[in-house]
């Protein structure tokens, strides 16, 4: 099972920094050179420094289940690059935007 489309929908599960519990959202996410991106505007939202400090996550879409390794984004250029796919032709493609990669597990 692979996710196929460049652009989705999907529920993004991190373990709580605090609790160890899991915490799910749905997000849109980007898939681009192999890798899954998750990005919004500021690094405050509990999912980024949940996935950012357990990087073991979960995806879920279209009916499976995908873990994978989260890191933070460090490549201001690969962020821009993710925002122009993640807002196609909207204007919100050019803000400023931190962002996760997933590399999903074999």
């Amino acid at each position: 099972m692979t996710i196929e489309e460049n652009l989705f929908r999907g529920i993004l599960s991190t373990r709580g920094r605090k609790t160890g519990k899991y915490h799910s959202v749905m997000l849109r996410g980007v898939k681009y050179n192999g890798k899954i991106y998750f990005s919004r505007h500021r690094p405050d939202g509990d999912w980024f420094k949940n996935a950012i400090t357990n990087p073991n996550v979960i995806i879920k879409y279209n009916d499976s289940e995908f873990t994978g390794k989260a890191r933070q984004v460090a490549d201001e250029n690969l962020e821009k690059k993710i925002s122009q796919l993640k807002y196609p032709n909207e204007e919100r493609a050019n803000e400023k935007r931190v962002a996760i990669e997933v590399t999903l597990d074999e």
